[in-house]
């Protein structure tokens, strides 16, 4: 369904530091890296696409957060969820919402959310039932 979810931030240095642990925690590969432009991306294992990059914006001007817009990343297991959520408020996120099942999704869906830091609003989400 997608090709790339484009995520701008202000600087990227802090940007590549962040994403990088919150994708290595995911298990998601770093696909490219170019300092000089700036932009990075990440796919999942299995194939080229969807992309997720970062990048400042192509219009030069400062990244803005949108109301309503979140990206949903997809965790293995509950206790991933628990470690990415923990992961992105120790390297400066902010909480939107503790790791927890949301029932009024679904009855597995286990979820936490948090914003990076350039305020975007980010998800971490098992939909699996906890496994013994």
């Amino acid at each position: 369904m997608f090709s790339h979810i484009f995520v701008g931030v202000s600087q990227f240095d802090r940007a590549l530091h962040f994403y990088g642990a919150l994708m290595d925690a995911l298990g998601i590969r770093q696909r490219f890296c170019d300092r000089d432009k700036p932009w990075a991306g990440w796919h999942s294992e299995g194939g080229q696409r969807p992309l997720f990059v970062i990048a400042h914006p192509a219009d030069g001007q400062l990244p803005q957060a949108g109301n309503g817009q979140m990206v949903a990343f997809a965790a293995n297991t509950r206790g991933q969820v628990d470690e990415v959520h923990r992961l992105a408020l120790s390297m400066g996120g902010t909480d939107e919402g503790a790791p927890g099942l949301r029932l009024h999704y679904h009855a597995n869906y286990y979820g936490a959310y948090f914003r990076d830091l350039d305020g975007n609003k980010l998800c971490v989400v098992c939909n699996q039932a906890e496994q013994p």
